[in-house]
């Protein structure tokens, strides 16, 4: 507004706006990034609204036209007719300038302007600290809901035009199968999408699908519905002669739902931020957070984490206990406390046998529930019940193909048990197409890189793998070092091999077997073993 009233409306660009106001860095392209034309139309939602309230008596009148990042000023008359524009030649723009400036009406302009900058600066606020809403808050925080709004084709009509109708159909059945997402459809891309304080959903996602030569921009945006703040953004690039497929709907809504059914994703930053604050949840813990707690857990596997979430799960209503969700979460906080051969004893069995029955009831009760079929897969791989632990990770990502957790530990047992090849297309989903991956999905990567004589991506990948895995992680990282000469790295980690609990057990090779059934792996970690020194009674015996 200020440049707009000094005469310098030529400077009022996408890109100025995007890198002076919203941060974005110097190289920002306005084609590929819409940030700028989305945040105009929200602007234009909230400027209408104060007018249609608090403001609908103002004597001055901004707009935003359709199309424009210029204001527009209008004098207002006493009973709401237009007196003048400011904008109908240069003239008259230059004199209404010199009014709105200095004239008497001044001290209207200045509530509008004051009211309507506080307004972007709240805008601009949430968009760098998207949480700052809910960073205090102690209220129990409830799952968060989505409305899905259908993404404007900007390729409309054109000739090989890009598949883009009914992408938010199949977005609400993709993020449907999370199920702390409470998701639902929006109707059309021509829908508005006001401000709602009181609203139906905490997030709206719409976007913008264009062509850009020899590919297709889809483009989404996820914006909180009480103050209008996008908080995430994403464009993948696809291939024009596969954006004119009807398969190309599934595809992206499936790389989108990767993220926006992360736990690690942009609609559970609130309750991440909140757990983070609040080690202590002091009464206010609910079915939602132990699950995030849980996923918590799942991440770090630190026995810290668990405790956290079993006191959550202690601490909630005998209903949720006993619900399907709260019943998977304990049967696998329960049973794997302890999994090393030198727990096994009568107590280690009673645990699996109660676990086993818990999840039995879960899935009982909530048989097209994916993320209680992983848990259940889970216990079964523990229990060396692999081709049952197949079956039933077959059945999770079958229900949910965007499920990262379940990507991960299918393609972890599938390499593990020789299917590598089977194994790599759900290992890059969940390493690349989930934020923030977590250490325990590198394991299907280091064998990947390690196989495709990737000396450099095997040890970087296998050292992410060791901090998850005390057991095969090092391991992996003794034959990336290994293969690319690097001694140390192989001193630093065999001297973790040694050291291990389980493995001084009851040997090596004997404690890997009850979890790599791929013969051809394991001659490999022997012969490496043996390279490295290490005495043929320890890799086959208690040492």
């Amino acid at each position: 507004m200020q440049r707009t009233l000094a005469g310098d409306e030529q400077s009022i660009k996408a890109y100025s706006i995007a890198v002076d106001v919203l941060g974005r860095a110097a190289d920002f392209d306005p084609q590929a990034d819409p940030i700028v034309r989305v945040q105009a139309r929200r602007l234009r939602g909230l400027i209408e609204e104060y007018y249609r309230g608090p403001g609908s008596g103002d004597a001055v009148r901004i707009s935003l036209p359709v199309g424009r990042y210029v204001p527009d000023f209008h004098w207002m008359e006493p009973a709401g007719g237009i007196r003048a524009a400011v904008d109908e030649t240069p003239s008259a723009a230059m004199t209404g300038r010199a009014q709105l400036a200095g004239g008497l009406a001044m001290s209207w302009f200045a509530v509008a302007v004051i009211t309507l900058g506080v307004a972007a600066l709240g805008l601009a606020l949430f968009i760098f600290n998207p949480m700052s809403e809910t960073a205090g808050s102690m209220g129990q925080l409830a799952r968060p809901s989505v409305t899905v709004v259908e993404f404007q084709n900007l390729a409309e009509g054109q000739s090989d035009a890009p598949q883009v109708a009914g992408l938010a159909i199949e977005l609400v059945t993709d993020l449907d199968q999370f199920e702390d997402i409470d998701v639902r459809y929006g109707g059309g891309a021509d829908v508005a999408i006001a401000v709602a304080p009181n609203g139906v959903a905490d997030y709206v996602l719409t976007g913008i699908v264009r062509k850009d030569g020899a590919v297709v921009q889809y483009s989404a945006i996820l914006t909180d519905s009480r103050s209008g703040g996008v908080v995430w953004n994403q464009t993948f690039a696809v291939p024009l002669a596969e954006a004119v497929q009807s398969g190309v709907l599934d595809a992206v809504s499936r790389r989108l739902s990767l993220v926006l059914g992360s736990p690690r994703g942009p609609l559970h930053g609130a309750a991440r931020q909140l757990l983070a604050q609040s080690p202590a949840l002091s009464g206010n813990a609910n079915l939602y957070l132990c699950r995030m707690l849980f996923h918590s857990y799942r991440a770090s596997g630190s026995a810290a984490e668990a405790d956290r979430t079993n006191t959550c799960l202690s601490g909630l209503a005998a209903d949720d206990r006993e619900s399907p969700t709260g019943l998977a979460m304990a049967a696998s906080l329960l049973a794997e406390r302890d999994i090393a051969p030198s727990g096994r004893d009568t107590a280690y069995a009673e645990r699996m046998r109660l676990a086993e029955a818990d999840l039995d009831r879960a899935i009982s009760a909530a048989p097209v529930s994916a993320f209680i079929w992983e848990q259940h897969a889970r216990l079964r791989q523990d229990m060396g019940q692999f081709d049952r632990a197949r079956t039933e990770y077959g059945s999770a990502i079958q229900l949910n193909p965007a499920n990262g957790d379940a990507l991960a530990a299918y393609a972890r047992l599938l390499a593990l048990g020789g299917n590598i090849a089977e194994a790599e297309s759900m290992a890059r989903d969940a390493a690349d197409g989930t934020p923030n991956p977590p250490d325990w999905y590198f394991c299907v990567p280091a064998l990947l890189a390690l196989q495709a004589g990737d000396n450099a991506g095997a040890i970087a990948a296998a050292e992410r793998y060791a901090l998850a895995d005390a057991e095969l992680g090092p391991i992996l990282a003794i034959l990336a070092g290994q293969r690319s000469g690097d001694g140390d790295m192989v001193n630093r980690y065999l001297a973790q091999v040694l050291d291990l609990p389980s493995f001084r057990a009851v040997g090596v090779l004997p404690r890997l077997r009850e979890r790599v059934q791929d013969k051809a792996l394991l001659e490999q970690i022997q012969a490496a073993l043996t390279a490295a020194g290490v005495p043929l009674k320890a890799i086959n015996g208690a040492f």
